[in-house]
């Protein structure tokens, strides 16, 4: 271990931000540093921040970690989104912070650790992902995600993705094979392709989308068993990429596509595309049986009126997803949005959260209920001491969605995909049964 230096880590915000912190991991580990996410180790006293700055929330909690450790006396390494976002100005407000790496230099760590003082965050982010860097996960289950391309070429009102991650970069289908396989070698069973919008795939090095063609070459991958994708910008869903979803066996039938609103007038101001949502939807369930669709909606932004909103109400009543998430607008400057009037009080944010959320657990309550007596297939994700199991469904993402709660007397193992009988469920998770006869890829 270099120079008896153990570096604590701490991570925020999302997936995508959750392999940047490995990658960071990486380089340091083979440095020779030993990491962990002990952070109160006494003999930790260099601590990495991987911070978020997506909304004022996500902001307040890195804010949070980074004084809670300024208290306990540690060097402290702030990266990511934060210091990208504010620059200069954050490291004149955090003067007991040794050292600040924006979210493209994080090749740079090794520097700031061993430096007293360092500043690295580029005025013009262009994310280049480190091929020759190997990530030390921090998440030991059996699904790990893969970021397949970072930065954005879309200008949604609300967001400051681009500023922070630059124009958007795919990385080649060879590399991302290279690594599923490297990781399917490692014993996961899923992996979960991540980038901030996954339908866009390859349009900067191939001249078209091209998530299809991944999808087919990591379907052939033989000791991997789900393909899940996130972040499906809701333009791109070519005929190809449908089939992929439909045709290849081990990509389950789940998509994740953040739509934002329904109301073309709420849409136009987010500067999202206007199309039709209800057409889209209803393809994806014609052509890919029994797919299970997650999407997301801001309520609050600028000028939503009463109108705007019912109309978002009304469009979930009618399409009953079967996952959905909901936020409220967070007012962020250096976008679109930050100017825009009437900005809507928080008090009629939270109550229209509440509101659908309030529909959306009736909603996903019938449709759990109609799993009963069904047979799923699931991924083993815990296997406790008291016989206690506990999996996901092909229609649950890790950490968002539901969990599938099993009653067994057989021995099962993390990562395996097992078919259950479903016996009982609740608004967000299902309880189900387990026979050896159903055991799936052993």
């Amino acid at each position: 271990m270099k120079k008896n230096k153990i570096i604590g880590i701490i991570q925020h915000g999302c997936a995508k931000n959750l392999v940047d912190t490995e990658l960071m991991l990486g380089i340091l580990e083979k440095a020779g540093y030993q990491t962990t996410l002990d952070v109160n180790n006494p003999k930790v006293k260099t601590v990495i921040i991987n911070t978020c700055s997506f909304i004022c929330d996500a902001e307040k909690e890195s804010i949070q970690s980074i004084f809670e450790m300024i208290s306990a006396g540690k060097k402290i390494i702030v990266t990511g989104c934060l210091p990208q976002k504010h620059k200069i100005e954050l490291k004149k407000l955090l003067g007991e912070v040794s050292g600040f790496i924006g979210t493209c230099d994080f090749k740079d760590i090794i520097k700031a650790v061993e430096a007293e003082q360092y500043y690295q965050v580029s005025e013009n982010p262009q994310y280049i992902y480190p091929e020759d860097v190997e990530r030390a996960q921090i998440t030991v289950g059996s699904s790990s995600y893969i970021k397949i391309a970072d930065g954005c070429n879309y200008q949604c009102g609300y967001c400051i993705i681009p500023q922070l991650r630059g124009k958007y970069k795919s990385r080649k289908i060879e590399d991302i094979v290279e690594e599923a396989q490297k990781l399917a070698n490692k014993g996961v069973s899923e992996i979960v392709l991540i980038a901030q919008d996954t339908t866009s795939y390859g349009i900067d090095i191939y001249k078209k989308p091209s998530l299809d063609v991944l999808l087919e070459k990591l379907n052939k991958i033989e000791n991997l068993n789900w393909i899940r994708v996130l972040y499906a910008y809701p333009t791109n869903f070519t005929e190809g990429l449908i089939k992929a979803f439909k045709n290849l066996d081990k990509v389950v039938k789940y998509i994740d596509i953040p739509l934002q609103h329904s109301h073309k007038d709420v849409l136009k101001r987010m500067k999202r595309p206007v199309i039709d949502q209800e057409k889209l939807i209803n393809k994806l369930r014609k052509e890919i049986p029994n797919v299970a669709i997650r999407t997301t909606f801001i309520v609050g932004y600028p000028a939503e009126s009463e109108e705007e909103f019912e109309h978002l109400y009304n469009f979930v009543k009618k399409m009953k997803f079967e996952r959905l998430g909901v936020f409220e607008y967070s007012r962020e400057k250096n976008t679109y949005s930050y100017s825009l009037k009437p900005q809507v009080p928080a008090k009629i944010k939270h109550l229209r959260k509440n509101k659908i959320l309030k529909l959306q657990k009736e909603i996903s309550k019938k449709n759990n209920l109609n799993f009963i007596s069904k047979t799923i297939q699931c991924i083993i994700e815990e296997v406790h001491a008291d016989g206690m199991v506990v999996a996901r469904s092909y229609a649950d993402a890790p950490e968002v969605d539901g969990l599938v709660y099993i009653k067994t007397n057989e021995y099962l193992s993390p990562g395996q995909i097992i078919d259950v009988k479903v016996t009982g469920a609740d608004s967000y998770d299902l309880v189900a049964s387990y026979e050896m006869s159903g055991v799936k890829n052993e």
